[in-house]
């Protein structure tokens, strides 16, 4: 087997990846075939930290949208990011990876507090640490709180696992002539306004120096490949 290029990532993953075809709540089969990715991942030596989306039960922008206010709405989207990270920590734990749920807002019973020498203990310990409820401020983004807990962790990369193969000059699923790129700068993404991750988190990333890696999820053993550095998405620098 291939040595890993990474020894410690960040893995973001958007709430809608855990709903598969329904579009929304949370599809057992896909977040079964996820955690055996990620546990491929994980046996290869790869330390991993993941934060996940609530886009598939509740979206703050959206309900902000329609009036509610935005605060409220994002709120709302924090606590269903902890439901997200519930399901993903059962799913992994049933592949036999240890994994602890972080929150950014305390919810003692179910998961720990986030704090990052915890996080990063836990990490060294061979745990995966999945970190819920964003930055557990509102107006921020869960990219933006992959791009925080990434540079808060030591990661080396941030993965961000979504549904198309990479980033493409315009939506490849509209345009058949869309084109692929296989390496783009963070300007470059600002600067055409492409939708990987929003512009805060690609500031973030850019003024720290953090690579970004965008690839598709849906294909089984991508993670694998991702931090065995294969060539499968496209790489942000």
């Amino acid at each position: 087997m291939k040595e890993p290029v990474y020894k410690r990532i960040l893995l973001k993953l958007s709430g809608e990846a855990l709903a598969g075809k329904q579009g929304t709540g949370i599809n057992t089969a896909v977040i079964k075939q996820i955690a055996v990715d990620v546990a491929e991942a994980y046996k290869a030596g790869v330390q991993m930290g993941i934060v996940i989306g609530g886009g598939n039960i509740y979206r703050g922008v959206a309900a902000s949208a329609e009036g509610m206010d935005r605060a409220s709405a994002d709120y709302m989207g924090m606590l269903a990011t902890c439901i997200n990270a519930l399901a993903l920590q059962d799913a992994l734990e049933k592949e036999g990876v240890p994994t602890r749920v972080q929150t950014a807002i305390e919810m003692a019973e179910i998961a720990e507090p986030y704090i990052r020498r915890k996080a990063i203990r836990h990490l060294e310990k061979e745990r995966i640490v999945i970190f819920g409820a964003g930055t557990g401020n509102p107006f921020f983004t869960t990219d933006t709180a992959a791009s925080l807990r990434a540079m808060e962790i030591g990661a080396q990369v941030i993965m961000k696992a979504t549904k198309v193969d990479g980033i493409y000059d315009k939506d490849p699923n509209k345009h058949s002539d869309a084109v692929k790129f296989e390496k783009i700068s963070y300007i470059d993404v600002l600067n055409r306004g492409l939708q990987v991750m929003d512009s805060t988190a690609i500031s973030m990333c850019m003024d720290n120096k953090l690579p970004i890696i965008t690839f598709d999820l849906t294909q089984p053993g991508n993670i694998l490949k991702a931090v065995q550095g294969e060539n499968i998405g496209t790489l942000v620098h």
